[in-house]
């Protein structure tokens, strides 16, 4: 079985920092659930923005999700800054899965005299890229696929991006 609670900063090549928003917290004072799966979109397409030259609104191809998870370790509350990391578990013809580890940033702890490299949540989602206007799955180009292999390779030297 497949722990996620025991993923490290190291298991994820990409990294986004993202700080929370006082509207992010809901009633019982933490990132609502919801939230994070805001967060997982940012670091996906900020990432095949950057790294992939996709561009949403002009782009032959796009992903769409076809499904969802995420498991919740530790809570996580504004004002805490959060770094995102990015890895790929499975990569196809036409589809990716993406995984992404939520970890509270090394800045908020130093705040509080406070460190952990604990993972807070663990979830991502699954992309199929079919042709933009047609909505049929189509195979990954070259360079998309190329840029989401070296996701998939768990290289430990993260490359980091502000949010």
């Amino acid at each position: 079985m497949d722990d996620k609670k025991r993923r490290l900063r190291t298991d994820y090549p990409f990294f986004l920092t993202s700080r929370t928003r006082w509207s992010d917290n809901d009633q019982y004072g933490h990132v609502n659930n919801a939230i994070h799966y805001h967060l997982f979109d940012a670091i996906v397409n900020t990432y095949l923005i950057e790294q992939c030259g996709m561009d949403p609104m002009k782009s032959e191809h796009i992903g769409l999700v076809v499904s969802s998870f995420c498991e919740f370790f530790s809570p996580v509350a504004f004002p805490d800054v959060l770094d995102l990391g990015l890895r790929v578990t499975r990569l196809g013809t036409s589809s990716v899965t993406y995984e992404v580890g939520v970890f509270k940033s090394k800045a908020s702890f130093q705040e509080r005299n406070e460190v952990s490299d604990m993972v807070c949540a663990v979830g991502g989602y699954t992309h199929v890229f079919v042709e933009s206007a047609s909505r049929r799955s189509t195979p990954m180009n070259g360079v998309l696929r190329s840029n989401l292999m070296k996701l998939a390779e768990q290289t430990p030297a993260p490359a980091i991006s502000k949010l």
